[in-house]
């Protein structure tokens, strides 16, 4: 990591202008893995109900004093048979591309992790692309483990 210090903090509604340019971000880098998404602008998220909503926890990491990655972890309810009946849900990971490779992504897991457990969850779950290697392999080395592959027959 460069000696550039990195900021964790809670995202804030004067942070949606970057936001929603991160979330595009996300989906020029997940068209490739998946030709579903449609064309053009495409919204995964209702970012602002999110930021605002105290369930949740959306978080940015600021470094030479901008905004260069995001993350946020919701409640999600688990499936009727499992045996806790919420766990964490982490998506909006994004990082500028310029501060890639430096150890921030881990940051905002490991800031999503700690907030999770506060909130009483006893499991965290996120979906990444099968064929994103990159991001399987970030993730694994914050602890994740592969759990199940979503399959999918085109008609």
């Amino acid at each position: 990591m460069s000696s550039t210090e990195i900021c964790i903090r809670r995202a804030t509604l004067e942070d949606l202008p970057v936001l929603l340019d991160f979330e595009q971000g996300i989906v020029k880098a997940e068209r490739p893995f998946d030709v579903t998404i449609r064309e053009g602008k495409v919204n995964y998220y209702d970012l602002e109900k999110m930021v605002q909503d105290p369930k949740s926890c959306v978080i940015v990491a600021v470094a030479d004093g901008k905004i260069v990655s995001s993350g946020y972890a919701i409640p999600k309810q688990a499936r009727h048979y499992l045996e806790h009946e919420f766990y964490a849900y982490l998506g909006f990971m994004y990082t500028d591309e310029d501060y890639r490779g430096r150890g921030i992504n881990a940051l905002i897991v490991e800031t999503l992790k700690k907030w999770s457990q506060e909130q009483g969850f006893k499991e965290i779950r996120l979906t990444v692309y099968n064929d994103n290697v990159g991001a399987i392999k970030a993730y694994e080395k914050v602890g994740f483990k592969k759990h199940i592959i979503e399959m999918r027959l085109e008609q």
